[in-house]
């Protein structure tokens, strides 16, 4: 018979190895491993049967074992010294602890997280990168309290069918046999959220815990008993169901979210967070619900708008509109509206805030997530510059006649948590020979020092690690796919531990190309089976349940890689997750990344194997674009503007095939007699030493702290002082800006200064008559736009200079001059602009208005000298 319910009990301790318990709950042991060895000698033979998952380490020792450690006096020494230096990591102060003036606690929101193999709450780069901000926020000691939902089934596992077809299976997951611990009210029951749905309906969660080092993560759990089965489904799986269930789960996060974060800080005792982080539009609903705390403490909507837009950072992970949320408004209606709306939070404010700009007209209304999560924050960034630059123009509707350049989303390029993902033979090495690499960030140039030898000896170890646990995998992938012992002798055979390795693990839509090394099925076999410079490929990744095509670009590199005459050289490893992840990155001499440019928001595989000693052979996009400096890996070369899909995939595999044979593997394979590859060698110091700093995940917390969550949480206190007054006059003043500004006008511009023949190096006076209606010179900025001239006479990256307004005639109109430096030669060009001003502006383009000349002739354009 089949069990309809599953736990896991946990064992009883002896009171000597109650700190064993501590260690186990913390998943700092993920990151650490000290604490890792110390789980091993418990029992070493359960210990590698377990998987290396501690909690169920602790539910599988005989407590004959347990009764004899707690006897063990060296083990228990080692155990006292573990838990003090997590106690000490815990408490002491850390980098942002001598921040003057940064935000108490900051809230973040993602509906992944890739802490631990043994968590499994997460699909791919959205979580591992989640991950990865929360363990360098517990590094750095950043108070960030994380928020996601607990999946009772995870993301899923995959293997493959007899056809290579991927299969899907979701296994159930027993929070107590997870390391996790409930939150609870002082009286000892667990506390709650609940969510109001339409027709008399709830969500209810409870919250559970999973400390990563400093930083507690609360996951919502919809399975419990006061909701129906339906709402008890709603946290199931990750990315599952239909949109009704996604709508469910957004609700859940972003709502329910901001309630749990109340009710931790309420029991911990906790700071509340002054600054909450969206990470992508999932958790936009935890603007609106921060508006209803507010609005029903007695201020307006508007006014509460402006006090959660500025403590809110939303970062947009996706460069496509198709990796958007959306929903039909009228679900959003339904939710919001009806016998189930918020008295004080009206549906059509809900409704507008997730209007799509350039929704076309006659369709049916859709509600935008992004959107929405965009105009609910003051700060937003991409994740890369490449994908600032690609959000901005995505994006542009939001912020209607401003050029792409003043379309206020930043960047902030994503980084790796090095202790997660670097090998433990490189830490060693560079805390032998560089201690203040990952903890400071600092003496990167020191690697040049390392000897060949060493460098050498490391890769080659890591290389056999993989080429062994690969031929582990690969064995029982065949066997689950139907094949017999007796078929399966060539796999102690496949893969070589001396061959060049390549690299290839990512989600497999199609814009990553996961089959564009199959273009030239013979190019590829001629390159794998080289007889004096042979390469090898190891393959992993995961497509959605629901994408028939990524699973049937699996199917078509299984098929490949079954062949006879190439399967010893190109290995499928199904069921990639983050502990094949950091085999593959830490394993592989070149990481390959193909994607259709400008598609790729960051990718961070590449960042992982470059601090592993490994090299990076990628199309310039995300991360790659900025950072790739020509000694550093290589870059293969993109067909852009070639707009048949076909031809353009032709022309860039066969650039891939040629940097592989004419210069991957010559490098790797020049050596002088039994000598080490020097010129290789030289190109994996230079990575280190010039990426090394850069691809950390410290130095994006830092960024993050600097630029965005320090600046948030000043702009909100600003805000909430005296009992949010600057907030209701920072909302008045907009809505009279707002109301005013189709009375804005820039009626005359004239220049003087530069003669007939302007020439480089003169000054030139600029005169403009501008028509202010309702508002007052202060409401304004007057701006001078200048520079090169391109296309159709627009102005090329302009400077502005702000001019100043001379006289304000009783008609309203005001006259501004100033001057405008000459400064390069060839076309130049200038016009005027007039936008909104405020002290707690963000940015010009924050309220979206502008005024410019109506006729082209505003804008002056000539040759300079």
């Amino acid at each position: 018979m089949r069990a309809i319910r599953r736990f896991t009990v946990r064992t009883v301790l002896p009171v000597e190895l109650a700190a064993l318990g501590e260690l186990v709950q913390n998943l700092r042991w993920s990151w650490h491993p000290e604490t890792m060895d110390l789980f091993a000698e418990v029992d070493p033979e359960t210990w590698q049967r377990v998987g290396h998952d501690p909690v169920a380490l602790l539910g599988a020792v005989e407590a004959d074992r347990l009764a004899e450690l707690a006897r063990d006096r060296r083990f228990l020494r080692k155990l006292a010294d573990a838990a003090d230096d997590l106690r000490e990591y815990m408490t002491a102060p850390r980098w942002y602890q001598t921040l003057p003036g940064a935000p108490a606690a900051i809230g973040y929101f993602s509906p992944e997280y890739g802490i631990a193999a043994a968590l499994p709450q997460y699909s791919g780069g959205l979580g591992i990168l989640a991950g990865d901000h929360l363990k360098a926020a517990s590094d750095l000691g950043v108070p960030i309290l994380g928020v996601g939902l607990l999946y009772r089934h995870g993301y899923f596992s995959q293997s493959l069918s007899a056809e290579g077809w991927q299969q899907e299976h979701y296994p159930s997951l027993d929070p107590g046999g997870l390391p996790l611990s409930l939150l609870k009210e002082e009286d000892g029951t667990p506390s709650r959220v609940a969510i109001p749905l339409p027709e008399g309906r709830a969500l209810h969660a409870q919250i559970w815990i999973a400390q990563a080092g400093r930083v507690p993560l609360l996951l919502l759990d919809s399975d419990v008993a006061e909701n129906d089965n339906a709402a008890r489904d709603v946290t199931d799986r990750l990315y599952g169901g239909g949109t009704d269930h996604r709508l469910m789960q957004e609700l859940l996060l972003g709502i329910g979210g901001v309630r749990a974060l109340r009710a931790y800080c309420r029991v911990t005792g906790h700071p509340e967070p002054e600054v909450f982080h969206t990470n992508e539009g999932h958790a936009g609903f935890l603007g609106l619900e921060r508006i209803r705390e507010l609005t029903e403490h007695r201020l307006s909507f508007d006014e509460a708008l402006e006090a959660v837009r500025a403590g809110t950072v939303f970062t947009t992970h996706t460069p496509v509109p198709a990796g958007i949320d959306r929903f039909p408004a009228e679900m959003i209606a339904k939710q919001f509206g009806g016998d189930n709306a918020w008295p004080t939070v009206p549906v059509e404010r809900i409704l507008a805030l997730g209007a799509e700009p350039d929704a076309p007209e006659g369709g049916a209304p859709i509600f935008n997530m992004a959107v929405m999560g965009m105009r609910l924050a003051q700060r937003v960034n991409g994740v890369s510059e490449l994908h600032g630059a690609v959000s901005r123009e995505m994006f542009q509707g939001l912020w209607p006649g401003f050029d792409l350049d003043d379309i206020p989303i930043g960047s902030i390029t994503n980084g790796v948590h090095a202790p997660t993902w670097v090998a433990r033979e490189v830490m060693e090495l560079a805390g032998k020979e560089l201690p203040s690499l990952i903890e400071v960030a600092q003496g990167w140039e020191g690697v040049q020092k390392l000897s060949d030898e060493d460098i050498w000896g490391i890769r080659g170890r890591l290389r056999r690690m993989l080429v062994e646990a690969a031929r582990e995998r690969l064995r029982a992938s065949w066997r689950a796919r139907g094949a017999s012992t007796a078929e399966l002798g060539w796999i102690d055979e496949a893969l070589s531990p001396d061959v060049l390795t390549f690299g290839f693990a990512r989600r497999v839509p199609s814009y990553k190309r996961l089959t564009l090394m199959l273009k030239d099925p013979d190019r590829l076999k001629q390159l794998l089976l080289d007889p004096d410079r042979p390469v090898q490929i190891v393959i992993a990744g995961k497509a959605h349940p629901a994408d028939e095509g990524g699973k049937k670009l699996i199917q078509q590199i299984v098929k490949f890689a079954d062949r006879e005459d190439v399967r010893h050289r190109i290995v499928f490893l199904p069921d990639y997750d983050m502990a094949l992840g950091q085999l593959m990155v830490q394993g592989c001499d070149v990481w390959m990344n193909n994607p259709l440019r400008p598609l790729e928001a960051c990718g961070t595989s590449g960042m992982k194997a470059a601090l592993n000693g490994g090299l990076n052979l990628s199309i310039r996009d995300g991360w790659w674009d900025e950072w790739y400096d020509g000694d550093n890996g290589w870059a293969i070369p993109t067909a852009d503007g070639v707009e048949d899909p076909d031809r353009r995939d032709d022309l860039e595999a066969g650039a891939l095939y040629d940097l592989i044979e004419r210069e991957v593997a010559d490098r790797f394979y020049d050596r002088a007699g039994n000598a080490h590859p020097r010129r290789w060698l030289d190109m994996v110091k230079h990575t280190l030493s010039s990426l090394g700093p850069k691809v950390l995940a410290g130095r994006m917390l830092h960024d993050y702290v600097v630029a965005l969550y320090t600046p948030a949480a000043e702009s909100a206190r600003e805000l909430s002082a005296s009992e949010y007054t600057k907030a209701r006059e920072f909302a008045a003043w907009k809505l009279r800006v707002t109301r005013a500004w189709p009375g804005v006008r820039v009626e005359h511009i004239e220049a003087s200064g530069i003669g007939d023949t302007p020439e480089l190096g003169v000054s030139m006076e600029v005169h403009a008559t501008v028509a202010l209606g309702e508002l007052a010179p202060d409401d304004v900025s007057v701006e001078a736009a200048y520079g090169k001239v391109g296309v159709h006479d627009q102005l090329v990256e302009p400077s502005y200079i702000t001019l100043t307004a001379e006289s304000v005639g009783d008609d309203g109109k005001a006259a501004y001059t100033g001057v405008v430096p000459l400064d390069r030669t060839g076309a130049f060009g200038y016009t005027v602009r007039v936008v909104p001003a405020h002290p707690l502006m963000s940015s010009p383009a924050e309220l979206g208005l502008i005024a410019v000349p109506e006729e082209p002739a505003g804008m002056t354009s000539g040759t300079l000298r």
